[in-house]
């Protein structure tokens, strides 16, 4: 069974989410892609280290095209023929929902996916209902079963690679909207939509890993600050702690989002 399949299931079963809630969980984005053969379903991944909505510049690639699990997954130039940079949103909704489907963990879902049907109390001190996503390679749009993720639970200095989708948290990323619901005031008793339908096609989003244990500084998906994409070796994403500025502003090689439309 899909996991979209299995979140319906538990959510039929146990009655955790509200039927809006539960209509949100989508495979697939629509978006179009690195190339024309991908389709509508496919997305391209890019960070605001390097670009913007408007001119992504680089963006999420398999290694060498690798399909294998434990593929480095790097960022590369913009390019409209690379099946590497083929991705699709192989599941996509908000986090109770992939913790209805056993795939992150309670502490997880507290801390990110709390609602009070299930937790009872949710104190808006950083926790909200957030968006997650699950990002399958797809190169010339055929469907590999294998997403961005981590072979381990994260941790600082932990590289991202492909991996079985659909297992655990590892390949769950989680866009924490930290500038909107990360940090509630003193008097706030209505936390604002921590989970606005798909944060990443609006937005820079930072993104914490679903296995993630440092509630106080989680682990993000993150480029490496010193490097260049045209680097040799590649350099390779990983993980490392969210950290930002005393504005709240975090930096920009942990800032994600994805573009729409055939890549130039």
């Amino acid at each position: 069974m899909s996991v979209k399949g299995k979140v319906l299931a538990t959510a039929a079963t146990l009655t955790l989410l509200s039927g809006a809630g539960v209509a949100a969980m989508a495979t697939a984005g629509a978006a179009n892609a690195a190339t024309p053969s991908c389709g509508k379903g496919c997305i391209d991944v890019f960070s605001h280290q390097f670009g913007t909505f408007a001119d992504p510049s680089f963006v999420m690639d398999s290694y060498k095209q690798g399909d294998q699990a434990g593929t480095p997954v790097i960022l590369f130039r913009t390019s409209d023929s690379d099946p590497a940079e083929d991705f699709l949103t192989d599941q996509e909704g908000l986090l109770s929902e992939f913790y209805a489907a056993n795939l992150v963990s309670a502490g997880v879902a507290l801390q990110y996916g709390c609602t009070t049907g299930v937790f009872g109390v949710c104190d808006g001190q950083g926790q909200g209902d957030y968006w997650a996503y699950e990002f399958m390679y797809s190169p010339y749009g055929v469907q590999t079963g294998l997403c961005v993720g981590l072979a381990a639970t994260a941790v600082a200095g932990e590289k991202v690679t492909l991996q079985p989708c659909g297992v655990s948290g590892k390949t769950v990323w989680i866009a924490t909207n930290v500038q909107q619901c990360f940090i509630f005031t003193a008097t706030s008793t209505t936390p604002p939509d921590c989970g606005a339908p798909d944060p990443l096609a609006k937005w820079a989003e930072p993104l914490v890993n679903g296995s993630d244990t440092n509630f106080s500084a989680p682990y993000a998906l993150t480029y490496p600050a010193s490097s260049y994409p045209t680097d040799t070796p590649r350099p390779q994403l990983y993980t490392t702690n969210l950290l930002g500025f005393s504005t709240h502003e975090l930096n920009s090689n942990q800032l994600w989002s994805y573009d729409e439309g055939v890549l130039p």
